[in-house]
């Protein structure tokens, strides 16, 4: 029996799409509170874990499109790795309340990415096995 979709320690990908949105989301929110920043930057995991977050139920709840919203998704996380890449231009003033979002992600931008491009290449594998 084949599966029919690919997983991450038994869960799906719009799941782990899901799930990595609510931690973003919540991440920048609880981040911004605890610094007591004025700045709008210190929501930026927010910013992207809400779209992240969207696309995950989308996905979930309209399966036919579930293709397009992963890609969507798929970018949000590549966006979040490459916006956690400042990180290394800050890393020589410590790890602060800013710097440790970026390092956050830019590592868990980078894992959620991997998962993403692993899951377009098994769907691929699947679609050219049942063509075969």
């Amino acid at each position: 029996m084949t599966k029919q979709s690919y997983t991450v320690a038994g869960q799906s990908i719009p799941t782990i799409t899901i799930g990595y949105g609510v931690f973003l989301a919540l991440w920048g929110i609880v981040i911004s509170q605890l610094s007591s920043s004025d700045s709008i930057t210190s929501y930026a995991p927010t910013f992207a874990g809400v779209p992240l977050l969207i696309t995950g139920i989308l996905a979930t709840k309209i399966p036919e499109k579930r293709k397009l919203w992963m890609h969507i998704a798929a970018t949000f996380g590549l966006i979040c790795a490459i916006g956690g890449t400042r990180f290394f231009m800050v890393m020589s003033d410590g790890i602060n309340y800013a710097s440790g979002s970026m390092l956050m992600l830019f590592v868990t931008g980078l894992i959620y990415t991997y998962f993403c491009v692993q899951s377009f290449i098994w769907a691929r594998k699947q679609r050219e096995a049942a063509e075969a």
